[in-house]
């Protein structure tokens, strides 16, 4: 399968923040390293210093690949692979935030005891693979999602106005090629001004990017996997055809919507 626009149901909402990418990609091949490139940001390096590139695996020792990013700015990419293809987007869109996790994986990884990664790795592996930005001015409506209460969240009158999603896990973007129900993200909530959710939807994104990489460095956010929490995204209005009324009775699938388990310490809200 070829990854063009036309491949993508342009009406989507979880492709909306790659759409402006995909449909610069042109051609019946898989795209190429090259074309990868000419979409990354002009000027992009790693925070060691080297120019953020993807290069063909096969062109490339089987070594540390955060290392190799860190230190030569060589993104291994593999040929045909939609796994790959959906990082490279993701570096794309949210380059600050993925080179500010970069540095975080070189720095501990060279500290780390043999066979050990530690939850600061782990909570940004889990973010890398299957996160997902959940922003909002609605603090009660974060907190609820939270908490897992899902319809008080969901079927929140202001739930469209107020929140928004941005999925920025490459793992989780490649499950849409062939979405189900159960569909889980890892989600990181934060509560934002008001003024910044009436911006064009790639200002915000822009200014996500830069501000959660620095807090991202700063150990802020993202230090263990306890900063994030499960979020089934089909209870997301319009993300799921059968949640097309948004009423209770979708919200009572068990299996998918699970309750929150006696004694849950909730995720945080980060105030941006």
């Amino acid at each position: 399968m070829i990854p063009s626009s036309s491949h993508f149901d342009q009406f989507q909402p979880y492709w909306q923040d790659y759409l402006p990418f995909l449909n610069q990609l042109t051609g019946r091949e898989f795209p190429s390293c090259a074309q990868l490139n000419e979409l990354l940001p002009t000027g992009l390096c790693s925070l060691g210093g080297m120019t953020i590139r993807f290069v063909p695996s096969e062109q490339l020792a089987d070594d540390g690949y955060e290392h190799r990013i860190y230190t030569t700015g060589q993104v291994s990419t593999r040929a045909g692979n939609w796994h790959d293809f959906f990082n490279a987007l993701v570096w794309i869109r949210y380059p600050h935030i993925k080179t500010a996790m970069n540095r975080l994986h070189y720095q501990a990884g060279a500290k780390k005891k043999s066979g050990s990664r530690g939850a600061l790795r782990d909570a940004l592996t889990l973010f890398d693979e299957c996160g997902v930005i959940v922003f909002s001015d609605h603090l009660e409506i974060l907190e609820a999602l939270t908490e897992r209460r899902w319809a008080d969240a969901f079927l929140a009158e202001t739930f469209k106005a107020s929140v928004a999603l941005s999925v920025c896990g490459h793992a989780m973007l490649e499950k849409y090629l062939s979405p189900y129900k159960a569909m889980t993200a890892k989600a990181l909530y934060v509560q934002v001004d008001r003024g910044l959710l009436e911006l064009p939807r790639v200002e915000i994104l822009k200014h996500l990017d830069r501000v959660l990489a620095k807090q991202i460095l700063d150990g802020q956010v993202l230090d263990s996997p306890a900063c994030l929490s499960p979020l089934p995204l089909a209870g997301v209005p319009g993300w799921w055809p059968e949640n097309e009324h948004n009423d209770d009775s979708f919200y009572a699938d068990l299996q998918v919507f699970r309750p929150a388990p006696q004694g849950l310490i909730a995720a945080p809200v980060f105030r941006l």
